[in-house]
């Protein structure tokens, strides 16, 4: 009787890790090795109306640099691909700033506003430095995180940028090594 139940759960364990095709490997070619990434630009109209409750765009002084150095330590820890000088890369990665927004995302009973969301939107573009062609583009690529303005769980806006930066940074790092 045992025989007849093992045979059939080895069997399914079998199949069913053999069918997986899930890797923890990257999907970048064997061909690109080294990365460099350009000083983001700040783009940011901050003079602007803007379509939120606000009346013009808010603007957080450095913040391009801030993204420069979170993205290029994030490619530095994920280690599919090395920042290199811009000479010897395989890859060139262009980005501007394009908005940096703090929405309300809840309200309190009085009115106030209890959950903010701050954005930090790019362009991006990926180059294969060696025959100078563009490999994708994306626009309005967005790294966000929420914070609380009151409770247990409050956070503050300084803290939640840095945040919101290194979604952003992942998601570039993801867009690049995984290519989904």
């Amino acid at each position: 009787m045992k025989k007849k139940f093992l045979f059939p759960v080895i069997f399914l364990l079998i199949l069913a890790t053999a069918g997986c095709g899930y890797t923890t490997r990257s999907m970048v070619s064997s061909e690109y090795k080294t990365i460099f990434i350009s000083p983001f630009a700040n783009k940011i109209d901050i003079t602007k109306d803007t379509e939120s409750g606000t009346k013009y765009k808010i603007y957080r002084p450095m913040l391009e640099s801030d993204v420069t150095r979170v993205v290029n330590n994030k490619y530095l820890f994920d280690g599919n691909l090395k920042p290199v000088d811009k000479d010897s890369a395989d890859l060139i990665l262009e980005g501007e700033v394009v908005d940096f927004r703090k929405d309300p995302l809840r309200y309190t009973d009085n009115d106030e506003v209890y959950e903010y969301r701050i954005n930090v939107v790019v362009n991006i573009k990926l180059w294969n430095r060696k025959n100078d062609t563009m490999l994708w583009q994306e626009n309005n690529f967005t790294g966000y995180y929420s914070y609380f303005t009151q409770g247990p769980n409050t956070g503050t806006e300084g803290s939640t940028i840095n945040k919101a930066i290194e979604d952003l940074a992942r998601r570039i790092v993801e867009r690049t090594v995984e290519q989904w």
